[in-house]
This record gives C-alpha cells, sequence and structure tokens, in this order.
C-alpha cells in the first residue's frame, strides 16, 4: 500500500482534537515545525532499533518510563535530574540481577497529549472540554483555557528540544558514571527502609567490581562506566505534529522516513485499529514502534497489526506493550504470546503494570495499588517464560519527586494519605521510593529466572 508522511490523514483519526477554533492558525503552525531542526537524528534511531534486536533475542532488557504526561509549569532542571538519576538506579538493578545490558528509554521529551475517556467534564454543574495535555489545551478548568491552541505545540516543541539538551549532557558528560553511584542517592529515599538499603548493598559491590575491573586492567579500562545511552519515547497520538517532524533520511544511508520527534513512539490501545490513522502513519516510518496491547485485542487481530507495522519481520522493530490489570491478563496475555512465537514474529515483550490497575481510592483520588502493579509484572514475566518466549521489558509511570499517587509499597501510602502530596494532573505515579522496591521485586524473579537456565544448562 502507498505511504506518505501525510497517508493518515485520509482515515480514522481517534483521539485528535477536531475543535481547533482556528485551522488555518494549525496549519501555520505545523509548517513551522516543518522548518525546525530535528529533536533525534537517523543513526540514533538506528542505534535504538539494534539494541532492540538484541533484547528481543533475549540479550538485553527494556526499561521504559517516565511522567504520565508531561507538564509546561512543571518544567525545571532539577526534575529532569531526579528522573534520570532515578533512571539510572533502576538500570543498575536490572543490569546486576539479570546480567545483561539495560536498553534506557524514557516517556520524556515529548509525552504532553493523552487520550481521554470522555470528551467533555462536568464539575459543579458546568460542562467544558476534557484537559487532553498541554500541547493541545489547559488544565485549567475556563472555557478560554479548554480551547485546543495550537501555539502549545511550539511550546511542547521548544521544551522537548531543552529537555532532549539536558539528557544529552547528562548521559554523556559524566553525570551517569558509575564511579559515583552513591552520590545518585536521592534524600528521601535515604530515610526509608527496604529497597534503599539493598540498595546502597548493592553500590558497594558495584564500587568493588569496578576497582577490581581497573586492577586487572592496570587503569586503562576495559569498560566504559562514564557514558551511557539514553532514548525517548511518547505515544503517537497528535499525528499532525508528528508528520511535521517526520524526515526522510539523507544522511545515516537508509533512506526511509523518519518521526524526529522522538527515537520510539507508541500506539495506544484506545488507536491501533488496524486501518485507523494512527496504525496508518507508524507503518511507514523506520522508528521502532511500541503497541499497547490490552484485554479487548485478539490474538488474530495482534498478528495483523504486526504485519502492518512491521511486514519484513525486522528484528528491534516493534515492542509488544502488556497491559491488562492483574485481574485480566491471566485470562489474555498466554494465548497472544503463544500465538505470536508459533508465527515465529519477531518482537519485544514488555509489560506495562500501570494502565490495567487504576482504581479510584475511598479518599476519591485516582491510584494504582502497589501490590497489583507488582502482581501483574510477576505474573507476565511467568506467562512469557512458559510460553517459550522472553520476558524483555517493563514500562512505567514513574517519578523522581517524592509524590503520594500510587499505594502501598514499603513506604506503605495509604488512601488517607494521598492526598500528602498528590501532583499528577493526568495519571498516578510510582514515586522513586516505590519504583526502586518494585526494581529490585523484578530483579530476584529476573535472577531466579538466570539461575534456572544456569542450573538447565548444567544439567541439574
Amino acid at each position: 500500500m502507498k505511504w506518505s508522511p501525510a497517508s493518515w490523514r485520509s482515515k480514522v483519526a481517534k483521539h485528535i482534537p477536531s475543535d481547533y477554533p482556528d485551522l488555518d492558525a494549525l496549519g501555520a503552525v505545523e509548517s513551522r515545525l516543518c522548518k525546525r531542526p530535528p529533536l533525534v537524528v537517523a543513526s540514533e534511531i538506528e542505534n535504538l532499533k539494534a539494541e532492540l534486536a538484541k533484547v528481543s533475542k533475549g540479550d538485553g532488557f527494556l526499561l521504559q518510563g517516565g511522567d504520565c504526561a508531561e507538564s509546561f509549569h512543571e518544567f525545571e532542571a532539577d526534575r529532569i535530574i531526579r528522573y534520570f538519576r532515578l533512571f539510572l538506579q533502576m538500570a543498575v538493578v536490572f543490569t546486576f540481577a539479570g546480567g545483561k545490558h539495560v536498553v534506557k528509554l524514557g516517556r520524556v521529551a515529548g509525552q504532553f497529549a493523552k487520550p481521554r475517556s470522555a470528551p467533555l467534564e462536568t464539575i459543579d454543574g458546568e460542562t467544558l472540554p476534557s484537559y487532553r495535555g498541554d500541547n493541545i489545551n489547559g488544565m485549567e478548568f475556563t472555557a478560554s483555557a479548554r480551547l485546543p491552541d495550537p501555539n502549545r505545540l511550539l511550546q511542547a516543541y521548544d521544551q522537548s528540544a531543552s529537555t532532549m539538551n539536558l539528557l544529552r549532557a547528562l548521559a554523556t558528560g559524566g553525570y551517569a558514571d558509575l564511579a559515583y553511584i552513591n552520590d545518585w542517592n536521592l534524600d528521601f529515599v535515604k530515610k526509608q527502609g527496604g529497597a534503599s538499603k539493598e540498595y546502597l548493598k548493592l553500590c558497594h559491590h558495584i564500587e568493588e567490581s569496578l576497582e577490581f575491573i581497573q586492577s586487572l586492567s592496570n587503569g586503562a579500562g576495559t569498560i566504559d562506566t562514564k557514558t551511557v545511552s539514553f532514548f525517548t519515547s511518547h505515544e503517537a497520538l497528535l499525528l499532525g505534529y508528528e508528520q511535521a517532524l517526520t524526515r526522510k533520511d539523507s544522511l545515516f544511508g537508509s533512506g526511509g522516513f523518519y518521526s524526529t520527534s522522538a527515537h520510539m513512539l507508541w500506539i495506544g490501545d484506545r488507536t491501533r485499529g488496524l486501518d485507523d490513522a494512527h496504525i496508518e502513519y507508524c507503518r511507514g516510518i523506520a522508528n521502532p514502534i511500541g503497541l499497547k496491547c490490552g484485554p479487548t485485542l485478539g490474538a488474530d487481530e495482534l498478528l495483523a497489526l504486526i504485519d502492518r507495522l512491521n511486514p519484513l519481520n525486522e528484528a528491534g522493530k516493534l515492542v509488544l506493550i502488556a497491559r491488562f490489570g492483574s485481574d485480566k491478563i491471566a485470562a489474555h496475555l498466554p494465548q497472544m504470546v503463544r500465538k505470536v512465537t508459533q508465527a515465529g514474529r519477531n518482537v519485544v515483550w514488555s509489560s506495562d503494570p500501570m494502565h490495567g490497575n487504576t482504581v479510584l481510592s475511598s479518599s476519591g483520588y485516582k491510584t494504582r495499588p502497589f501490590g497489583r502493579v507488582l502482581s501483574e509484572v510477576s505474573d507476565f514475566m511467568d506467562i512469557v517464560r512458559a510460553e517459550s518466549a522472553y520476558p524483555g521489558g517493563i514500562h512505567l509511570e514513574m517519578t523522581g519527586d517524592n509524590v503520594t499517587e500510587c499505594t502501598g509499597g514499603a513506604i506503605d501510602v495509604t488512601d488517607e494519605g494521598l492526598g500528602a502530596n498528590y501532583a499528577t494532573h493526568c495519571d498516578p505515579r510510582l514515586n522513586a521510593s516505590q519504583s526502586l522496591e518494585l526494581a529490585f521485586k523484578i530483579a530476584k524473579k529476573m535472577k531466579a529466572g538466570r539461575d534456572e537456565i544456569r542450573m538447565a544448562a548444567a544439567g541439574l
């Protein structure tokens, strides 16, 4: 089927706002974005694809996470640094547990828009359009704030560019040096028990290992402990924005089209219609693509989507992100994995344990119980392994801030305690302590699976 960056416009485009008051102004903004520099380049995108190809073969692990939705008013360097530091902490835990490279992929530098379950919101008898993310409209409950404003796309681009600039500097400028691993610890995590004590113990082991490596190499060094590769991703929702930032590669050699807004895009569970606009756009770009897989997706439909998005069965191209809910995963995931595995499709299986486990607390806050999140990840790993496939990743909504949005965990956020620092303007996120605790729980499962493989190889 013939494809172009604009061919999606002839398809049904769900969850893209159609109520911009001035469509000419929207078109003018998209034209300006067409001339802006790319946020990422083709060579970086291909590097991510190569890393994901290794994960698809069981030689690596994907850590994907970040804010539910980025915001304009919370944009500050310290928040980005806290987030990046937490990401490094979690990656270290997974690396040492699984003995494999961790692919670091943030939900950052572009994750603004969110599909909403209802187009309208009513408060105190007044009905207005729903808040859909800072790159579309404002969170304030006023008629003027809730009107889609195309200039917000330019502000989102500028914030993404600034965020990318800082993240690249942190990843390559020495901040990620494992020699300073103890300096990464967040103050409030230090005060907690459980995960933080385990983490500090792990830090000491890493330091000892680095000293041993350096001594063997006589100071020359055999591994790069000072820099990391860090990639970005967001949901491919506003296709006009994505089209404006689509570039045909003329430098890297592939000659394909790339979305230069992020290294990877994903398609949400609400926008994955086989013949709809979001599948149409994503099938034509060379970026790795994530596909959210929920309980309403059948195994045969999944195979059709895989073949539409990755007709050449390219390794590293497609990440299947399972998001069922702890009470539904056992009824849906096994046949999906079985069907995809039997068909010989190259995919990365990743778990999103957040979106299917959202509940309304007794105190009126939308939350996600830590126990349900952990349960879904654990079941995901067991189910995928049982179907002779590899559980290769985790996809989390998380923050480096000390928020109280998800209940439970070692710090035991209660329903009544959610209001202490409930800061999200969209969906609840794991705070740093809960994220680190979850990393250790997953790491134990990874180590157990690694030990089983070793024992089987030894004939034990």
